[in-house]
């Protein structure tokens, strides 16, 4: 995932420890210790700004020696410090606690403790800096002159004020027991022996006199102590549980679910509608592709991030051709931004649309939803969403002489690759060129694919035979298609892409495991697709990698030339069964939770594609997002996949036939969301139980599932 902004610049190291927090459109980035340093990514930030830049606590003008610093929830953090000795054969007997939390703006309640039998006296200084800058800025690390000054301060409180794009930007820092002093606030302190003292700072941001709360609306009452906390205990309230016989891959399962419900963001203007965040720190906002992924992941988990997903990207859905952001009327977007300067990144607009996939996906999703008996009327309403995408995929397609979904930027600032590998050098030749838009990739048109079996789903369900039919042709016509010209015979595996004078980008990459979870490619070559994925070159252990280490731009600790992405191996893992390669489908699931177990339970975006035989723990890739969405939702979709699970409410049934990797032992799942009723699931190994099933749900043993297999007239079945 890489966004509109990015040329191949990577994000600034946050350093060593660093901590993030959020909630909504709000985080806050600090170091170990909980200062915040502006010359690094650091940062309290709102809608892709940062307002707070420094935010340094200084004792007797010494900075705090860091002992602890962990988020202990998704939107709050602690920080534990000591006040460094007079001298090195002095140790510290004052101990420094910041606890922050984000709910409306931010605020950090500062404990002082003197452990000793002296008094201690001490002056603190909070040191503040606000400088507006945007968030693209802050990740490339681009400095600029500072947007905000300090307007005035009054007893207890600074307030900074800027205006940027025409629009004004303030934050306000209080403290009722604060001097305001020069950049910051003064604290003067006598402590008896064996004593503390504590103060709350309050941050408060504001973009046209709008703040946080206004992004954080959920029908709660005024003055409620916690709305970040109420979310939370929501969430986990109302999404499955999970308890499995082991102990790593119970955390993945429990670190995945708290994170996806972390990275949730409400949508202010509709109650009750949640989508997904791409991923934090830097994807705190909507993505087409990333969240519509990462809602697909999660439909055992919460099938209302996969509605609000599509209602929203629906309403931001091209009505207009605009070069500049790569709209087209039909066309779903890449990526949402919101903050006081978007024109400076995107083309002159808070959304760019540079985004080949997003929109077969958009479709796919709705009829992943139908067969999954989610939506009901408000799925109904947006047919015509799903007819304006299908015509942008029809137009476009209609354009290359094999009927493939292409790409090629309509802007020079606008992303070179416009799939999920969207980086510069995403899509190379096996000698290592670059290959040259315009590209229709092996992956995006298995997404074609699924989207068109999807509308004949639909249509199905509505009776509507003859369009039933027609999107089903269309869909066999493009696997035939797809087969004859992205097949490498002699190599044994599928092109990465075909490019505009009609070659095979003839790399060996993961791109080809989402065509096996799509289900294009013919039952006759995915034996061989299997092999390749599985082989010593492409699987390192603890995955499979992007590119190949045969390929001349392999480098496994690259973003997507060699390094592994949880969501990638996800799909692949879904893939692989649905072809029925059971144990290499194991295998693969059971290294991904192998290493979320060496990663302390939490995957992150990506981690470099090293060896497990030379390299005995995931090696991390330095500028990997985490927690981050479709990262955090694979673990959720591993399971599913083990166990086969797969409703089909179209026929009232749930087939269910579980593989569990015999390590895993015995597996409870409760809570679990089937339409509108719950189910809990006991299974171990190939045996399962099915408990709170309603009276008209046919419970299968087998396999079905795959939109090929729900419609009559649609290839592929099996």
């Amino acid at each position: 995932m890489v966004s509109a902004w990015t040329s191949g610049v990577g994000a600034q190291l946050a350093g060593p420890g660093a901590v993030t927090i959020l909630h909504g459109t709000t985080f806050a980035l600090a170091a170990a210790n909980g200062d915040m340093d502006g010359t690094r990514p650091h940062g309290f930030f709102f809608r892709d700004t940062r307002f707070i830049s420094g935010w340094r606590l200084r004792i007797n003008g010494k900075d705090m020696e860091p002992l602890v610093g962990t988020a202990i929830e998704p939107y709050k953090a602690m920080f534990v410090g000591r006040v460094a000795g007079s001298s090195l054969d002095t140790e510290s007997h004052v101990l420094v606690e910041r606890h922050r939390s984000l709910n409306g703006g931010l605020k950090e309640r500062i404990v002082v403790h003197n452990y000793s039998n002296t008094e201690f006296a001490a002056t603190l200084v909070l040191e503040v800096a606000a400088d507006f800058a945007d968030l693209f800025d802050v990740k490339a690390g681009i400095r600029r002159p500072a947007n905000g000054s300090l307007s005035h301060s009054s007893n207890g409180g600074l307030e900074y004020t800027g205006t940027v794009a025409g629009h004004r930007l303030g934050v306000g820092v209080r403290d009722a027991q604060a001097t305001p002093a020069a950049g910051g606030l003064e604290y003067r302190i006598v402590l008896p022996p064996q004593g503390e003292w504590s103060t709350e700072v309050a941050v408060d941001p504001s973009i046209d006199g709008e703040g946080p709360a206004e992004d954080a609306r959920m029908g709660q009452a005024a003055g409620a102590a916690s709305l970040p906390a109420a979310r939370q205990e929501a969430w986990k309230e109302r999404v499955p549980t999970a308890e499995v016989a082991h102990h790593g891959v119970g955390l993945a399962l429990l670190t995945g679910r708290r994170d996806l419900g972390s990275l949730r963001i409400f949508d202010p203007l509709n109650e009750g509608r949640v989508v997904v965040a791409a991923g934090a720190p830097w994807f705190m906002a909507l993505f087409g592709r990333d969240s519509l992924l990462a809602s697909f992941l999660s439909l055992s988990v919460d099938s209302s991030l996969a509605l609000g997903t599509i209602q929203t990207l629906a309403e931001r859905q091209g009505r207009a051709s605009n070069p500049q952001t790569e709209e087209e009327p039909g066309k779903i977007l890449h990526e949402v931004r919101l903050g006081s300067s978007p024109s400076k990144e995107l083309g002159g607009s808070g959304a760019y649309f540079g985004s080949v996939d997003a929109t077969p996906l958009f479709v796919t999703m709705a009829g992943e939803m139908t067969r999954w008996g989610v939506g009901g009327q408000a799925l109904e309403r947006l047919m015509p969403a799903m007819d304006a995408a299908l015509g942008w995929i029809e137009r476009s397609t209609a354009k290359d002489p094999d009927g493939f979904l292409t790409y090629q930027r309509s802007t020079p600032t606008g992303l070179a690759n416009q799939g999920w590998k969207d980086s510069w050098d995403g899509v190379t030749f096996a000698d290592g060129r670059i290959a040259e838009a315009p590209l229709a990739l092996c992956e995006v048109q298995g997404y074609v694919y699924t989207a068109y079996l999807g509308r004949a789903l639909i249509a199905q369900q509505a009776g509507d035979v003859a369009l039933m039919r027609h999107y089903a042709d269309k869909a066999q016509r493009l696997k035939a298609a797809f087969n004859d010209k992205f097949w490498l015979a002699d190599r044994g595996y599928l092109a990465l892409a075909i490019d505009g004078e009609r070659r095979q980008v003839d790399s060996c990459a993961s791109n080809m495991g989402h065509s096996l979870w799509s289900g294009i490619v013919d039952h006759d070559k995915a034996p061989l697709v299997a092999r390749a994925l599985l082989s010593p070159e492409m699987f390192t252990g603890w995955g499979v990698r992007t590119l190949s280490s045969r390929m001349k731009a392999y480098n496994p600790a690259s973003y997507h030339n060699g390094s592994v992405w949880p969501h990638d191996n996800a799909l692949i893992v879904g893939g692989l069964m649905r072809y029925g390669f059971v144990a290499e489908s194991q295998r693969v699931a059971t290294s991904l939770m192998q290493a979320a177990e060496f990663l302390d339970g939490r995957l992150p975006e990506l981690f470099c594609g090293l060896d497990r035989g030379t390299h005995p723990v995931p090696v991390p890739y330095p500028t990997s997002c985490s927690p981050q969405a479709w990262a955090a939702a694979a673990p959720m979709h591993l399971l599913r996949v083990m166990l086969r699970f797969d409703p089909v409410l179209t026929e009232g049934k749930l087939f269910i036939d579980p593989v569990l990797p015999a390590e895993w032992g015995e597996v409870h799942l409760r809570n679990i969301s089937v339409g509108s009723d719950k189910i809990n699931i006991t299974a171990n190994g190939n045996r399962f139980m099915v408990e709170g099933a309603p009276a008209g749900l046919q419970i299968v043993q087998g396999r079905r599932g795959p939109l090929a297999d729900m419609l009559d007239v649609a290839p592929g079945r099996r």
